[in-house]
């Protein structure tokens, strides 16, 4: 198997690292995989996962939330509830960043096209990428989207989008310092742009360690905390202008985490953690399971 292997943090560029832990990928096939660390900056990451070419299979299970649109199970249920529910509030949050009713928006990893669709009927102008197929043919059907692949990604003009929404995408992402360079291009000057991903230094990450969910290895290539996602913005020309917490985010994962632990009533021990966590980041904000980062160019 190829395996695309990390010889330089692609935050500081430094070779020194640390082991961390070994997840297991409790997702698709069992197998262990190790968390390392940047002796100089901290960055955490997956080391020698899959390469991209061969990741795929590690994709392949039906219930994978990212890439159907199953409703069955309680997960799932409490799942697409909380989207229902995230959609009013990213577009609000976009509307708020960007101080514009309508506009050009680009959405990567867009999953099965829900997000997209509901912008739409905002009256923005929306483009959307996805890796997968079959998300972007459910869209197709479901929605009328014509979805792009992720090659497109580079043919954008420069200044093209008023904003950029990555939404638990970035730490997926192979050819991470590319995309950051690539966003920068086709953002215009006053454009925003909004990543979220799981926080590495959560209460929930912090009390399930190696068990938790949202490490997600081999498919979570990067494993973010609030310093080193301002760290990427700033090496790529960005400003932080806002962080938010996802509460939610803390139930979903937590609920998960025990169910690969085998625990008994795993859903409600889930919730009791989730409102722990929840609890946490309202104290401190950034020990929130999952984080909105909206970031502005430096003019």
């Amino acid at each position: 198997m190829n395996v695309f292997k990390i010889n330089k943090c692609p935050l500081c560029g430094k070779d020194q690292f640390e082991s961390v832990m070994t997840c297991k990928d409790h997702y698709a096939t069992g197998e262990p995989f190790e968390i390392c660390r940047c002796r100089t900056c901290g960055f955490l990451f997956t080391q020698s996962v899959p390469a991209e070419n061969e990741i795929g299979r590690y994709y392949e299970s039906p219930d994978y939330i990212s890439h159907t649109d199953t409703h069955k199970g309680l997960m799932n249920r409490v799942y697409h509830y909380v989207r229902r529910y995230m959609l009013g509030r990213k577009s609000r949050l976009i509307k708020h960043s960007c101080g514009l009713s309508r506009g050009y928006l680009l959405d990567i990893g867009t999953g099965t096209g829900y997000f997209p669709h509901f912008m739409q009927k905002k009256d923005w102008r929306v483009s959307a990428i996805e890796k997968s197929p079959q998300a972007r043919a459910f869209a197709k059907e479901h929605f009328g989207l014509d979805i792009d692949t992720p090659e497109t990604l580079g043919t954008y003009p420069d200044k093209s989008f008023d904003a950029i929404t990555l939404w638990h995408v970035m730490e997926h992402l192979e050819h991470l310092n590319e995309t950051w360079e690539t966003l920068g291009r086709i953002l215009k000057d006053r454009g925003v742009l909004i990543i979220a991903v799981p926080n590495a230094d959560s209460f929930d990450a912090q009390k399930y360690k190696e068990m938790w969910a949202a490490y997600d290895v081999p498919r979570h290539l990067w494993h973010f905390t609030p310093s080193t996602m301002q760290q990427f913005g700033a090496k790529h020309g960005f400003i932080l202008t806002q962080r938010r917490p996802m509460p939610f985010d803390a139930f979903y994962v937590s609920m998960l985490t025990e169910k690969y632990k085998k625990t008994p009533c795993y859903v409600l021990k889930g919730m009791i953690t989730g409102a722990k966590a929840w609890a946490a980041s309202l104290a401190k904000k950034d020990r929130s399971s999952s984080m909105i980062y909206v970031f502005r160019k430096k003019q």
